[in-house]
């Protein structure tokens, strides 16, 4: 529903005191004037700036009522019996919290009932003081959709071959949904300044700075691909297929999302920002910890920020990386932090439960014992899997891939690889290019972390054993099975080891 019509239904109802959050004035502010006009109320608006405006007035402004307090007494007088009359504040949250203002605006609120006039905040963020919360109504400025997107990029790209058709066009708004009607126009411009023709790659660049000064997300940009990652077979299949293209995308069907549970150093990470390339998903990165602020309320503020800006961005993927470091505290929270991380926690089990938005959440996690139970309950993801220690088979694509990495030789023995992660193997492949030596050479260099962690990572076998899916086969994991084949398949050696 457009702002103007869920306005036009508060002012019916005569809710005098209303809130809009938005982050375009100019474009909220033109919504509204378009309703009165055709509704034949009256709108004023007020900015510290430029004063009292309307087309009411004389010369269309008056400054002569800079002060806030003073364009709040002035609505009265404005006032007609026969049509409503609107007071659009902007900014206004810069100077609610003096105590004239909110006893000005209450008594206005409350005279407003029989004189039918509103008071309209607009504001990009919402901060009512505790006396005012019952007075005021609040409505939220939608970031442009789709169409709208597609109606800017036609009024900016107007020559042929400016705006690209079918499957590239589609990729241009999905990379620009999210943004403002003016960040929109400055990506599409910027993109014809660049390339002659607006391209999805511009507009992902762009968004990805409009993301870090929000400070709560990022954006991920990456070269990574699947065929860069070793194994995890049954992982990969599963992702793709949940995340196929669908000729009927209804909200309940949608894929949540996969907790991952693994060991150190096993490729959690690089398959969550593989994972976005792969599917043509923008890959954001929520840091859990970031979300934390220092003032009553603004953690959960933050909180309900971020999610906010994913559900805007959508498709996209969700990765939020050592989930349980983030999120650890909320069994203690009432005792260390007034109960900040329980409430974060609350908000973001509630997002991960009821989202409708098109966004596959890619939590990964080192200690399960760390989440809270009802983090990883049913409906809250798609699936929970393991990721082990790699096979002989996997360690021969991962040795593979990083020898063609780091340009090594293929006829290099390769060290002992029992216990190694494909992280390990990687960090040895870059020693034996870095310090240039042979692969035997540079494991010297390397000690894996099942060994320096030993009991964890057995704690862990044992925890994920018959609860998890396997990352590299279908079906469950299990500890004894997997055991057993790794003795089996130890025995069997790379002829260049020897």
């Amino acid at each position: 529903m457009l702002l103007s019509e869920r306005l036009a239904e508060n002012v019916r109802a005569c809710f005098t005191g209303i809130w809009i959050q938005s982050h375009e004035h100019d474009e909220a502010l033109l919504e509204m004037s378009r309703l009165c006009h055709s509704e034949d109320w009256r709108l004023f608006s007020w900015d510290i700036d430029r004063g009292l405006q309307g087309t009411e007035l004389a010369e269309g402004r008056d400054t002569s009522l800079l002060d806030p307090l003073a364009a709040i007494h002035c609505l009265s007088s404005q006032a007609d019996p026969d049509h409503p009359t609107l007071l659009v504040l902007k900014n206004f949250h810069c100077f609610i919290n003096s105590p004239e203002i909110i006893q000005a605006l209450t008594q206005q609120i409350n005279l407003g009932k029989q004189a039918r006039t509103f008071i309209v905040i607009l504001s990009s963020l919402v901060q009512i003081p505790t006396e005012l919360e019952k007075l005021f109504v609040c409505l939220e400025h939608e970031l442009p959709g789709r169409d709208q997107l597609l109606e800017i990029a036609r009024s900016i790209a107007t020559e042929t071959g400016e705006l690209p058709e079918g499957p590239e066009l589609q990729c241009v708004l999905d990379a620009a949904s999210g943004l403002t009607r003016y960040e929109a126009e400055g990506a599409f411009s910027f993109s014809l300044v660049r390339h002659g023709r607006i391209e999805a790659s511009v507009v992902l660049e762009l968004k990805s700075q409009t993301l870090l000064k929000s400070g709560l997300l990022s954006l991920h940009q990456g070269s990574e691909s699947f065929a860069g990652l070793g194994g995890l077979e049954s992982l990969k299949a599963f992702c793709l297929r949940a995340l196929r293209p669908r000729s009927q995308d209804a909200p309940v069907i949608r894929p949540r999302g996969v907790l991952l549970l693994g060991v150190p150093g096993t490729g959690k990470s690089a398959f969550a920002k593989a994972l976005g390339k792969e599917t043509g998903r923008p890959t954001l990165t929520l840091d859990v910890g970031a979300l934390m602020a220092s003032l009553l309320g603004q953690t959960e503020e933050r909180t309900r920020r971020a999610l906010r800006i994913v559900d805007a961005i959508q498709p996209a993927v969700l990765f939020i990386d050592e989930v349980e470091k983030g999120l650890s505290g909320s069994a203690s929270s009432g005792q260390s932090d007034s109960g900040v991380s329980t409430r974060m926690l609350g908000t973001l089990l509630g997002w991960l439960n009821d989202h409708t938005s098109d966004v596959f959440v890619v939590c990964t996690a080192n200690d399960i014992s760390k989440l809270p139970p009802e983090f990883v309950r049913a409906e809250r993801f798609d699936a929970l899997f393991f990721l082990d220690l790699p096979g002989d088979d996997q360690k021969q694509a991962i040795w593979r891939l990083y020898r063609e990495l780091f340009g090594l030789t293929s006829d290099q023995r390769l060290p002992d690889d029992r216990h190694w992660t494909g992280s390990e193997i990687r960090a040895c492949c870059r020693l034996a290019a870095l310090l240039e030596v042979p692969l035997i050479k540079a494991a010297e260099n390397v000690v894996p972390v099942a060994v320096t962690a030993a009991e964890s990572v057995a704690r862990l076998r044992r925890w994920a054993s018959r609860r998890c899916l396997s990352a590299e086969q279908p079906g469950v994991f299990s500890n004894d099975e997997r055991s057993g084949s790794r003795s089996r398949r130890n025995l069997s050696r790379d002829p260049h080891r020897n």
